[in-house]
């Protein structure tokens, strides 16, 4: 301790060597700050408070017909963004700040002046934003703050148009894009629907049942046709029995011939119907609508047959009292009539039956290919169903993007309220003369310490034989002490006085100083 004691005793007598130099720095230091404090202009603060609102009715109202966008980020955003570079630049025009900038290089002075001097911050609760501004004319600070509300709200608004605007000129484009792809999508759909168009049946079917139909409706006029030609051989047999018969024998058995009379045409006709009933029956119940139908059909047919008989058979019987030439020429024109007919059935039936074999045969074919062409529908109908559900969904938005840029600009949306309009403070806020003033005693009293300890580090002297054994290492024999005289006594305590005097002086100065500072602030508060 005693050792520290005595470094610290022998710095200070160091630096007492060279205490005029640090009085004269001292008050060099003094005086320039002392001017500087009072040279620096006042700075007015002109600032304004504005509230956004972004509740409105009109919000829930259009809930799911338009984007509904986050009003509150946006402006968090805008008031984090506001103080660039194109901001201020406009706001160097808007408040006329560039009429004394003669170049490029002052206006860009001017623009990074603004932009560390304007200040955008949250007040108390959300949505509430102070701005403010700090100049030495209180005028021009109060017109930086009315044009930076200005950019405030208007950027607000401009860029949520700007943003809707993009965005319907974006889904126009998408929309003719789309459009050309339906369109094409169309034509090709066209196209293969009229390449195949014979493979829609036009009720529904597919290939596969029409196919099933096709081949039963053959069977069935097979079946037909084997019937009737069954029953034009019967008539042939017939006329040819009556073509063997001697007259004799044809006038003795009229009668008989009468009796055996038959109608293969509507027996034919019977049989397919009791055919027909026997799948119905199947199928269904006897009181089936198709089941009574079908019964009833072949009741009509057995009466229809009953009524022929009858009258062939009375022909037959009226032709037994004629003459044998006529009886069989009667008899054989009856039969000749009925052969005429099973033809003309038979020839009914074929044509009937190669149609459906032909049907039968494309179908076939046709059949073949289904599954290709199916693969091929699927991909034409799945690729119109999504440039199709595409389009929907691009013109959809186009609506809702022109609904939302119509909501936007709609009174009520977003309400910027002008709480505390643009004013200047009568008093400067700055700069504290007070806190300056005693920055540059401290800065005075700093720097002439700072001259005494580095005039006392670069020419240091030994002020005891402590302080001289431990810098050299050579013995030391003895010390000689120094007898002052009373002229030189007289002369220490004369130039102590005078350095007193000196470092009074300067702490008066600085007190004159805050005395003033206080006066002026005084009359300016008043």
């Amino acid at each position: 301790m005693e050792q520290l004691v005595a470094q610290v005793l022998a710095i200070a007598k160091g630096m007492w060597r060279f205490r005029w130099q640090s009085l004269a720095v001292a008050w060099l230091v003094a005086i320039v700050g002392v001017l500087i404090v009072f040279r620096v202009p006042d700075k007015y603060e002109a600032s304004a408070r504005i509230y956004v609102d972004t509740q409105s009715i009109l919000k829930p109202l259009m809930a799911g017909l338009t984007v509904q966008p986050n009003v509150q980020q946006q402006v968090a955003m805008l008031s984090r963004t506001l103080i660039s570079r194109p901001n201020m630049e406009k706001l160097v025009r808007m408040a006329d700040l560039d009429l004394k900038a003669e170049s490029k290089a002052d206006q860009d002075a001017v623009v990074t002046s603004l932009i560390n001097s304007v200040s955008i911050s949250s007040v108390g609760r959300d949505n509430l934003y102070a701005l403010s501004y700090r100049d030495s004319e209180p005028g021009k600070a109060q017109r930086v703050v009315q044009s930076l509300v200005s950019i405030f709200v208007e950027s607000s608004l401009g860029a949520s148009r700007k943003d809707a605007d993009q965005a319907k000129l974006f889904l126009e484009e998408q929309i003719k894009t789309y459009e050309a792809k339906l369109q094409e999508a169309e034509a090709r759909l066209k196209a293969f629907q009229i390449r195949n168009i014979e493979l829609s049946t036009g009720q529904g079917i597919d290939s596969t049942s029409s196919l099933g139909t096709l081949g039963e409706q053959l069977k069935q006029a097979r079946l037909e046709l084997r019937e009737a030609e069954q029953s034009r051989e019967a008539a042939k047999k017939q006329i040819e029995s009556l073509k063997s018969q001697p007259m004799s024998s044809s006038l003795l058995d009229d009668s008989a011939a009468a009796g055996n009379l038959s109608t293969p045409e509507i027996d034919a006709r019977i049989s397919v119907q009791e055919r027909n009933l026997d799948a119905l029956l199947q199928r269904f119940t006897e009181l089936h609508p198709d089941v009574l139908s079908a019964r009833r059909l072949i009741k009509d047919l057995e009466e229809q047959k009953r009524k022929q008989v009858k009258e062939l058979r009375q022909a037959a019987l009226a032709a037994s009292g004629t003459s044998s030439g006529n009886s069989g020429s009667q008899a054989y024109q009856a039969m000749d009539q009925m052969l005429a007919s099973s033809e003309l059935q038979v020839a009914a039936l074929r044509a009937r039956v190669d149609e459906y074999s032909s049907r039968y045969n494309q179908t076939l074919e046709l059949l073949k290919t289904q599954p290709q062409i199916g693969v091929e529908a699927t991909q034409l109908n799945r690729d119109y169903a999504i440039h199709k559900q595409n389009y929907d969904n691009l013109v959809a938005r186009r609506e809702s993007a022109a609904m939302t840029g119509e909501l936007d600009t709609a009174s009520g949306v977003v309400d910027f309220r002008l709480i505390d309009p643009p004013r200047v403070a009568p008093n400067p806020v700055a700069p504290n003369r007070l806190l300056l003033m005693g920055f540059a005693l401290v800065a005075a009293v700093g720097a002439g310490l700072f001259t005494a300890f580095a005039g006392s580090q670069l020419r240091p002297v030994f002020h005891s034989a402590f302080e001289l054994r431990s810098k050299v290492a050579i013995p030391l024999l003895g010390v000689i002490s120094q007898v002052t005289t009373a002229v030189e006594q007289r002369r220490a305590r004369n130039n102590l006085i005078r350095f007193m005097f000196g470092t009074g002086g300067l702490l008066g100065m600085f007190a004159v100083a805050f005395v003033a500072i206080s006066i002026m602030t005084a009359r300016r508060m008043g």
